[in-house]
């Protein structure tokens, strides 16, 4: 009898609820997934579209402009065919002018998220994890650094230091780390308290691992949002610097120091003026709509696609 039924059981058909799926659809990994809603943010992608044109622009096309950022053709020329934005009082063309400019501009912004970013990750992990005494002194460090005048302590630095572009970016990298700081100690405090911290204290993993491998890789979303935006403010801020004077000094130069050198003409050539303030706004609200756009995309709770 039992023989019966086992084979019944076993000779039954399968019916259509009892079937297995073939197919289940793989699930989208968290990188698939900020990487689909930022090609979907249409502000952040069209943003990218005119940032990589600029540095495409300013990096292939020196190559073949027939004018050298150092060449001098003359005094002033009007705009022409040969000069689109004509030439400064020197004789020196202003497309040429406007190309090494942008290049030591992303330069310098570059160095400057880079440099700040990493200190403002090491500092803000570390007092979030230890905190307690080591919590304490990087976060009065922090204070005092915000309560310092950025612009003037910089303009000082790079007045004692020289006006090299590298001294420019490190001097401002130097006080461009404290937001990050402090955003990057909230969120370590938060992931300090998780149960695969608490598994890596367990297992003996010493401070160093404990930071670098399980918390910073868990803060990916802001540590990248934060350094995007802090590109932008590094361009303005070496403008601001530069404007006065302050900045990027000869033989370097920079978009700030372009358009210092040519406000005065703001009244009778305004295209000496123009042509790279039109830039340096193009290039800073390209990256702030960037930042805005990996902000959401890193988002869990954003659902609507700007």
């Amino acid at each position: 009898m039992n023989s019966l039924l086992a084979g019944a059981s076993t000779d039954h058909p399968a019916g259509p609820g009892d079937q297995e799926p073939e197919h289940f659809p793989k699930p989208r990994s968290q990188g698939q997934l900020v990487l689909r809603k930022f090609l979907r943010h249409k502000l952040a992608m069209a943003s990218t579209a005119v940032l990589l044109l600029i540095v495409l622009i300013v990096t292939l096309m020196p190559i073949f402009w027939p004018y050298s950022y150092t060449e001098t053709v003359g005094g002033f020329l009007e705009p022409s065919a040969d000069h689109p934005l004509g030439t400064t009082q020197v004789g020196k063309d202003m497309v040429s002018q406007v190309l090494r400019g942008t290049q030591y501009s992303l330069i310098i912004a570059l160095t400057v998220s880079i440099v700040a970013t990493a200190l403002g990750v090491v500092f803000g992990a570390v007092a979030g994890y230890l905190q307690g005494i080591t919590d304490s002194a990087i976060s009065r460090l922090t204070d005092l650094f915000l309560i310092v005048p950025q612009i003037a302590a910089a303009a000082i630095l790079v007045k004692v230091f020289s006006g090299s572009w590298y001294v420019v970016a490190l001097v401002l990298a130097a006080f461009g780390w404290m937001q990050i700081a402090r955003i990057t100690r909230a969120e370590s405090m938060s992931l300090s308290q998780r149960e695969f911290i608490e598994s890596a204290r367990a297992s003996g993993a010493g401070t160093g691992r404990i930071v670098f491998k399980h918390l910073v890789p868990n803060m990916v979303g802001s540590i990248t949002v934060n350094a995007t935006l802090t590109v932008a403010q590094a361009v303005l801020a070496e403008a601001a610097l530069s404007f006065i004077g302050l900045g990027v000094q000869l033989p370097d130069t920079s978009l700030g120091r372009v358009i210092f050198e040519n406000y005065a003409e703001l009244g009778s050539r305004p295209w000496l003026f123009w042509g790279p303030f039109v830039v340096l706004v193009l290039i800073s609200l390209s990256i702030n709509f960037i930042g805005d756009g990996l902000r959401d995309a890193f988002d869990p709770r954003q659902k609507r696609m700007k």
